[in-house]
Parts: structure tokens; sequence; C-alpha cells
């Protein structure tokens, strides 16, 4: 019997975050739609880390709580692929990644 063993480098990094994406605020004056589709970025979740498949460099993060809290905000760091969240927090959060006028959100469970 032939056993074989698929390696996929997507399994190492987590469980993907399925991301739905909307304006931050579509009545504020000079908003644009784009001239090409805005496409959500790629991340995934292990444990307490985020991977990012996409480049959110200057992105604002942040963990939203079911009170609609922010409870967890930071600017992505420029070259992060990486990013740990504080290991204090746990329960199902909104992970909101904000990049200009558009807004990327997804629920997560830590």
């Amino acid at each position: 019997m032939l056993l074989t063993v698929c390696v996929c480098p997507l399994a190492a990094q987590g469980i993907r975050v399925p991301l739905t994406k909307t304006y931050v605020d579509p009545t504020k004056p000079g908003h644009n739609h784009p001239k090409s589709p805005v496409i959500a970025p790629t991340v995934y979740i292990d444990g307490y880390a985020l991977t990012f498949d996409t480049p959110c460099d200057g992105c604002t993060l942040q963990l939203v709580d079911e009170d609609n809290d922010v409870v967890y905000s930071i600017v992505i760091p420029v070259g992060t692929t990486t990013l740990y969240l504080p290991s204090d927090l746990e329960g199902t959060f909104e992970l909101q990644i904000i990049s200009g006028d558009w807004l990327f959100y997804g629920e997560i469970e830590l």
C-alpha cells in the first residue's frame, strides 16, 4: 500500500480568516470609487499569531468585542508578515483591518 503525504504550506500558516469589505465612511467628502476591484487581504490565524499573505503595511488592525468596543488596536509595521495578538484576550472578536477608505473584517476566536 502506497501512502502519500501532502505538506501544504497554507496549513502551516493556520486557519484562513474570511474577510468581508466595506467602506469606512462612504459619506466622507472626496470618497471615490476605485477603478479596479479592491481585494481583501489574505490573513491566517494560529493561536494568537496572525500571518499576512498580503502586505498590510501601515494599515490599522483592531479587535472589537461583542459590546462593539475596540479592545486592541495597532498600526501594522512595514514588512510585517506575522503579528502576535495579546495573550490576555479571550473570546470571539471582530478582526478589522482598515486601509484608507476600506474596512476588511471577519470573526476570530482567541
